[in-house]
């Protein structure tokens, strides 16, 4: 039999197909007694494993299923699917689409939640400028976006709270017809009935309890999750003894920042180039 050789280094999709190989063959199991336990063809998991086709999330969960590996096998999908996001916003983002409320704090640039396709478009543009991701992530990177955005328009949206630093309006990004579409984007955000938008001021100083940008999430059964993350690294926590004092800071920021009227009142002035 010609048996392919793998090279799990080649791509996470190489990665995917071999480590369903390996799980497999443990086992003793031929493709097509994977095939049968999955539900799938023995073509299709050649295919996976060898790399040629791009597994799905229910296929991941089919092959964790009938291998009894847990999550493993999703999790490598999630990993495979947003491998330009910091570890754990791809499990933030999952919990994001339940959640009853949503807190946001950025520093810098808009968040996510609030940007305009053309706004995404700069920031992805400019990191493949920058050879920090490839053409083919950046079109993820801007799709991504916008699934999550997607994911706040259903029947019983969240209450979503943000406070932006003031770099997020004062730095331009992808020149002015881009800025304006924005900061429209923001004042519209702040006019619906489930939204409050802040800014912090430059000169809230010492104030302000963070330094990174900082992401809370209360689901539908109380609990809290956190997500918060700097350059390189991104970490989800949920556990309470944790994630309160940081929910205690974040009312402390909102405390301290401008009301949504003053807030929209500012974005509105800068929109118009009034000082």
């Amino acid at each position: 039999m010609n048996i392919k050789e793998l090279n799990p280094d080649a791509s996470p999709q190489a990665a995917f197909g071999a480590y369903l190989r390996k799980c497999r063959e443990e086992r003793g199991w031929k493709q097509e007694d994977l095939a049968a336990r999955m539900e799938y063809s023995s073509t299709h998991i050649s295919s996976v494993e060898t790399g040629r086709k791009m597994p799905t999330l229910r296929f991941a969960r089919s092959a964790d299923l009938a291998l009894g590996t847990g999550d493993a096998f999703e999790r490598r999908w999630r990993e495979m699917k947003h491998g330009v996001l910091l570890e754990g916003f791809p499990e933030y983002a999952g919990l994001e689409g339940r959640a009853a409320e949503i807190r946001v704090f950025e520093i810098g640039i808009v968040p996510g939640l609030l940007q305009t396709p053309e706004y995404a478009q700069v920031l992805a543009d400019s990191a493949v400028l920058r050879g920090a991701i490839t053409p083919e992530q950046a079109a993820e990177r801007v799709s991504f976006v916008a699934e999550r955005q997607a994911a706040m328009e259903r029947i019983r949206p969240p209450m979503v709270f943000v406070v932006m630093d003031e770099s997020c309006i004062r730095r331009t990004i992808g020149g002015p017809e881009v800025m304006d579409a924005q900061l429209d984007r923001l004042i519209e955000f702040a006019g619906r009935p489930n939204t409050v938008l802040q800014l912090a001021p430059y000169d809230i100083g010492e104030r302000r309890p963070f330094d990174l940008p900082v992401y809370l999430l209360t689901m539908p059964d109380r609990s809290v999750a956190c997500y918060a993350e700097a350059q390189t690294l991104g970490r989800l926590d949920r556990e309470t003894t944790s994630v309160l004092p940081v929910l205690t800071a974040y009312h402390q920021l909102q405390a301290e920042s401008f009301s949504q009227a003053a807030s929209v009142e500012m974005i509105s002035k800068l929109r118009k180039g009034t000082p």
